[in-house]
């Protein structure tokens, strides 16, 4: 499994010959070299959302389409797609498992919001959520947008995943210290990789709270564009 990080909370995770764009926000992202995108992209087999919120999910309509491959998503937000932009979708829901070749996606809850920009104001798009991602022999939780939530538990006693990309910047999200608090008491990660986090003056700009508050775990500080093999 290779993991590499686009920058705020995108992510390219390659698996069970899959690769799966995650939140792929590449145009105007301050962290993505714009003049990379194509290497971002190449040989994506899947767009995968956890919102709708412009830092998420802007770019995705557009790959998808240049790419020619599906949006996957809460129901509400890929079945709009589908209709209003005429793109190949899979929608799901919050507890529903899909197959994507090899690979199992199961959306799991996320405490956040959920919207796009429409002329009257923001236009509702489906619940938040975040994913269990199994293939290989390994889980990955992806926890979108979130704070620490007790659900947490349920889905680590379901899935016992054993690496978490966890949102950590604070302000939208939870912070470091909420991210450690998460990850220690809910879960049992080797490896933990923190995320929308360093885009903004407004987000945390170190990890050093969640390095320091999950002793014994690997804490990998991700750079964009390198990716990581598990």
């Amino acid at each position: 499994m290779k993991i590499t990080w686009l920058g705020h909370s995108g992510f390219r995770i390659e698996a069970a010959g899959q690769v799966l764009l995650i939140d792929p926000w590449l145009s105007g992202n301050p962290m993505f070299p714009e003049d990379r995108r194509a290497e971002a992209v190449s040989g994506a087999t899947h767009v995968l959302l956890t919102h709708g919120h412009g830092d998420h999910a802007a770019d995705a309509v557009a790959i998808a389409r240049e790419v020619g491959i599906p949006v996957v998503g809460i129901y509400d937000l890929v079945a709009w797609w589908q209709e209003s932009e005429k793109i190949d979708g899979i929608g799901f829901n919050k507890g529903g498992t899909v197959r994507l070749g090899d690979i199992a996606v199961t959306m799991v809850n996320a405490v956040h919001s959920s919207s796009v920009s429409g002329p009257a104001g923001p236009v509702y798009t489906g619940g938040e959520a975040g994913y269990m991602i199994s293939a290989e022999g390994r889980t990955v939780y992806v926890s979108g947008d979130t704070d620490v939530t007790a659900d947490m538990k349920i889905w680590a006693d379901l899935h016992r995943p054993d690496i978490g990309i966890l949102c950590a910047g604070g302000h939208f999200t939870m912070d470091m210290a909420r991210a450690a608090y998460a990850a220690r008491e809910f879960f049992d990660f080797t490896t933990v990789i923190p995320c929308h986090y360093r885009t903004f003056p407004l987000l945390e700009q170190s990890a050093r709270a969640l390095v320091d508050g999950l002793p014994g775990v690997n804490v990998q500080e991700p750079e964009v564009l390198t990716p990581m093999e598990f």
